[in-house]
């Protein structure tokens, strides 16, 4: 008789999950109509089969259960991508801009909090839960644009990466003080720390010495690939979790671990579909905890909280990236980014929920500015080349630091060829310019290449060739000719059109994907268009057929290639 209660209760739970997928798939095709995160579906799914409305949802102790498997997944994904190269890449803006915006939006979110009646604890988590934005929401509408290369993409990317690390180290914070049950918080934080330095000095030693040993067996083996890099995550949260911390800051710091180890984004690609179906439950179940008897009171601290997320954050980092120097544009875009609130946030709302530091009522205030948030700034990113222009103006106020770096920089001589972007083509044009001998002057987003400019003393601007007035610094007028490698329909026609308002003889040469941009980019103006799609095919198809011939005759061809391009550079030019 026990047997077959407990098989039956099994049965209960997979009832209920798929009853949960179900209406979780269903509001998931309601966002996807309404071009809003899945996530904000979940919750609402989540809220419709809690105990209010359907009450489908009642394993709680198993669906617990499966959002501590979502989330130490994706943190441990995270945590493969926290690579030190890449905030090296975005430079000191990301670092200086994105902690002060953490710093200033978490005084300011604590005084609001506390003006709305909360006490100290619960105003405190509020206020950290509103300094994170989504990662992965934001790379995923950025990758949606095709921005994730663009300048504000870059910088907004650094934005994310430093609140990835300072949210992990929130993360041994609250575990030191969960751990210290109220008795000597900083003996317990030292204790944590001692700990966590010789765990992590171990794994190290285990991921740089050790398991590369066996990379190219795991690799071997798709299914072996799969399951041994989910039993490094799982298992390093657990030794996390049974020395004092949370799960969530062990599967970061596995992630983190493993970032250095071969392989490493292989592993956690691997990972991503179970991180998805996961994370549905673990959104799902928060939005079945949200405290709905309550609705009314929670809405009005909820909405004041939500507009100075969607209005407050993205004003402060604007501010600071002008303090910095960086115009209008770029600084508007990124600050856009950080209009919501993060999966970090609702994880952080159910860790001080799981020790006791908060209650239901507050999760729930925090989960609905999660859902304001989200829904708001998706439509904010997505539509953010139509907001702009109606703001410009009442930016120009804050734009002061760039307009002095404008007229230094319009004393600068004017260069006879202008080159947007220094990859694989640019640096090949660039190459011929020289030979040239002509003024050169490339514009390039990219530090790296900034860099690599600087040490070949080509002349150069770090810019981004969508901002406007960025361009009217160039001196563009001068020029003979304006060359954009960028593959970007919009930006190629912004620049068309401003440089032959210029001057109509300036010869312009642009990049498209396809033909049909190419055509259009020819009826705005374009003198010439490539296609370096098409013209990579066509010339593989010839070098394909030449090298069943002579190999002096394919030396041949790619000289006459390249003499080619140099002619056609040097006729436009002079």
């Amino acid at each position: 008789m026990t047997r077959r209660f407990a098989i039956m209760k099994r049965m209960t739970i997979f009832v209920e999950l798929t009853a949960v997928l179900i209406v979780a798939a269903v509001f998931a095709v309601i966002m996807r109509l309404f071009k809003q995160p899945l996530v904000v579906g979940y919750i609402l799914a989540g809220i419709l089969a809690g105990p209010y409305f359907l009450n489908i949802l009642q394993s709680h102790e198993a669906f617990e259960v499966f959002s501590k498997v979502g989330i130490a997944i994706l943190l441990f994904i995270v945590g493969v991508h926290l690579s030190p190269e890449v905030i090296k890449e975005v430079g000191k803006v990301s670092l200086i801009a994105g902690t002060g915006q953490v710093l200033f939006t978490s005084a300011i979110g604590y005084a609001i909090a506390r003006a709305l009646g909360f006490a100290t604890t619960p105003s405190i988590y509020i206020a950290i839960a509103l300094t994170f934005s989504s990662t992965i929401i934001i790379l995923k509408l950025l990758s949606d644009r095709g921005d994730l290369h663009k300048l504000y993409g870059k910088i907004s990317i650094g934005f994310l990466l430093i609140q990835d690390i300072i949210a992990t180290l929130i993360l041994v914070v609250v575990s030191a003080i969960s751990a210290s049950a109220g008795e000597g918080v900083a003996g317990t934080l030292l204790l944590l720390m001692g700990k966590l330095l010789v765990v992590c000095f171990a794994l190290y030693l285990l991921v740089r010495f050790v398991l590369p040993r066996f990379g190219n067996f795991f690799a071997s083996s798709q299914e072996l690939l799969f399951l041994s890099t989910l039993a490094w995550g799982l298992s390093i949260a657990t030794v996390f979790y049974l020395i004092g911390f949370s799960i969530e800051i062990g599967a970061l710091l596995a992630g983190v671990l493993m970032s250095i180890a071969p392989f490493a984004y292989e592993m956690s690609s691997r990972l991503k579909p179970l991180r998805d179906f996961f994370l549905v439950l673990f959104f799902v179940f928060l939005g079945s905890q949200m405290v709905i008897e309550s609705i009314g009171a929670l809405m009005v601290p909820a909405i004041i909280l939500s507009l100075f997320v969607l209005i407050g954050n993205p004003l402060i980092v604007f501010i600071l990236m002008t303090l910095l120097g960086y115009r209008k544009r770029p600084s508007f875009f990124a600050g856009l980014t950080v209009a919501q609130i993060s999966e970090f946030s609702l994880i952080l709302a159910g860790l001080g929920l799981s020790v006791g530091h908060i209650n239901q009522e507050v999760v729930s205030i925090i989960t609905l500015v999660g859902l304001f948030t989200i829904a708001g700034s998706t439509y904010f990113i997505l539509y953010a080349h139509k907001i702009y222009p109606y703001l410009e103006n009442y930016l120009r106020f804050f734009d002061w630091r760039s307009k002095k770096k404008t007229e230094k920089r319009r004393k600068d001589k004017a260069a006879e060829v202008v080159i947007f972007g220094h990859g694989r083509m640019g640096s090949e044009i660039a190459r011929g310019v020289k030979r040239l001998e002509k003024e050169l002057l490339v514009v390039d987003f990219n530090p790296k290449e900034v860099a690599n400019l600087n040490q070949q003393g080509i002349k150069n601007r770090y810019g981004d060739m969508e901002d406007v007035e960025f361009l009217a610094e160039l001196g563009l007028d001068e020029a003979n000719i304006v060359i954009s490698t960028i593959p970007s329909k919009e930006a190629n026609l912004l620049l068309l059109r401003y440089v032959k308002e210029l001057d109509k003889k300036i010869f312009v040469v642009l990049v498209a994907d396809t033909l049909a941009q190419a055509k259009h980019l020819y009826e705005k103006g374009a003198d010439y268009v490539l296609i370096p799609h098409a013209i990579s095919a066509k010339y593989g198809r010839h070098i394909v057929r030449q090298f069943h011939k002579d190999s002096s005759e394919l030396s041949a061809l790619k000289e006459k290639h390249i003499k080619n391009i140099e002619a056609r550079l040097e006729k436009a030019i002079n």
